[in-house]
């Protein structure tokens, strides 16, 4: 997760993106809707989508998969690997798999890129539905792992003396596990952090180190917000769009999801109407931040990253995975801030996995594994963290000699670990996703549709309760 220094041309960074997804939504993949590692999101980034797919996978499971004894193949073994990523992630996805590919001659990997983490997902269900799913994907689904539709990894594992359990960080590892089986492998892990303009900042004399509460960073935007007229030709903050950024308010407000014993939807408490709230009006009311929705793929996100290169918007909060398209001679980046009188933030650091379907061959699960350990490696994971910004998945790659060099050159870098230092453990939805997706509507009301966040969540808290009552009294 570390990020080699890229200078894009803001006016070309969306639109080579938006034509990068057009032409990989032939092919692509989209979660994991928040394949949410059944969490959030997710998302984007693993999740846990409610939908199911309609058949059982082929029997061909975890049983034939150790290999151990299992004769190879002369020729190489070639398989899809699915993933939703595009531009700059994209392009560091495919030097990987050219590097694996010509790393060896025992297996090729075959990129299949899709949209968006969702659209993976979704295009997963079918070909599980249909016996053709691929033999590695870059999502993950608790549900569908549960009901056999994923192959667990333990004996792959049990059977590789390089895997070195103890090396990968365990919060992201134990994110893959289901029931005490390790189902999915931690690629890179992502938190969302801030990003803001360095001479927006200068220019209304703000020091970035007094932005440590949600107030502070409302303050802020009101001064560096422009308008001419009724028109705002400057924002003063743009939180991305979807419940992500919310929650993560929320979560360092001291709110939670479920009760501690899990038999509670607690989404329409007092710290998360108050945080709810207090975004609706700072986008709708005060006028002091926006977010870009809708479109085709990751457009949104792109359109926001854009703002802040052209100079449109003070800054934004994303993913840790954007810092490969990001120009830190333009940009800094800080941590989330907390609330007063309640401490330091709290949001979400998650792990985004790749599993292994359960229908596909011994042969393949074997190339599958090799493929999915090699990208997690000390060595390409911290290439991957230095190209991309997100956070390696082995504590060997911070200690590289290159990794330490690139820290202290790009400060940036360390953001996203000493978030995560202190930050919340994704929401493991026990009703397959129906709980978040009724917080993404929610969302939805609340900064699209100007619904007070009281009325949204109300809605949102009965349909969540009704799915979860639904599981518990099973």
């Amino acid at each position: 997760m570390l990020k080699v220094k890229v200078t894009p041309q803001s006016g070309a960074l969306l639109q080579s993106k938006i034509k990068s997804f057009a032409g990989a939504k032939k092919t692509y993949v989209g979660l994991t809707s928040l394949i949410v590692l059944s969490s959030m999101l997710l998302s984007a980034c693993g999740t846990n989508s409610g939908a199911q797919p309609s058949s059982s996978p082929a029997a061909n499971t975890a049983s034939s998969s150790s290999g151990a004894n299992t004769a190879k193949s002369t020729e190489p073994v070639e398989i899809e690997f699915w993933y939703g990523l595009g531009g700059k992630l994209g392009e560091n996805m495919q030097a990987l798999i050219t590097k694996f590919n010509e790393s060896q001659n025992e297996v090729i990997v075959k990129p299949v890129v899709q949209g968006d983490y969702s659209e993976t997902s979704q295009k997963l269900q079918a070909a599980i539905a249909t016996n053709s799913a691929p033999a590695a994907v870059l999502a993950s689904n608790v549900d569908w792992a549960k009901k056999g539709y994923f192959l667990p990894l333990d004996e792959l594992i049990a059977g590789d003396p390089q895997f070195n359990e103890e090396d990968v960080i365990q919060t992201f590892l134990e994110q893959g596990q289901v029931n005490g089986a390790q189902y999915f492998l931690p690629m890179y892990g992502t938190t969302q952090i801030m990003y803001y303009r360095k001479d927006a900042f200068e220019k209304h004399n703000i020091d970035p180190a007094t932005i440590t509460t949600w107030e502070a960073l409302a303050e802020a935007a009101a001064k560096m917000t422009e308008k001419d007229g009724s028109t705002t030709t400057f924002y003063g903050w743009e939180p991305m769009w979807g419940s992500g950024n919310m929650i993560d308010a929320v979560l360092s407000k001291g709110g939670s999801i479920l009760s501690e014993d899990g038999k509670t939807v607690t989404i329409d408490s007092e710290e998360w109407v108050s945080t709810w709230e207090l975004f609706r009006k700072w986008i709708h009311d005060d006028g002091i931040m926006r977010i870009h929705f809708g479109g085709q793929g990751w457009e949104y996100w792109y359109k926001t990253i854009d703002d802040v290169m052209q100079g449109r918007a003070a800054g934004y909060t994303g993913s840790s995975g954007d810092q490969g398209d990001l120009d830190f001679t333009q940009i800094a980046a800080m941590e989330q801030p907390g609330w007063e009188g309640v401490g330091a933030g709290a949001p979400v650091a998650e792990a985004i996995l790749a599993g292994i379907p359960a229908g596909v061959s011994a042969e393949q699960q074997q190339a599958a594994y090799k493929w999915l350990t090699f990208f997690m490696s000390a060595e390409n994971t911290a290439f991957w963290s230095m190209n991309t910004g997100y956070i390696a998945v082995r504590q060997s790659a911070l200690d590289t000699e290159e990794y330490k060099a690139y820290a202290e050159e790009n400060p940036q870098s360390t953001v996203p670990l000493q978030q995560a230092a202190h930050a919340s453990a994704p929401f493991m939805d026990p009703t397959g996703g129906k709980i978040t997706d009724a917080l993404t509507i929610a969302a939805d009301k609340v900064q699209i549709s100007n619904t007070p966040a009281a009325e949204a969540l109300k809605e949102a808290k009965e349909t969540a309760q009704r799915e979860l009552d639904l599981i518990l009294n099973k």
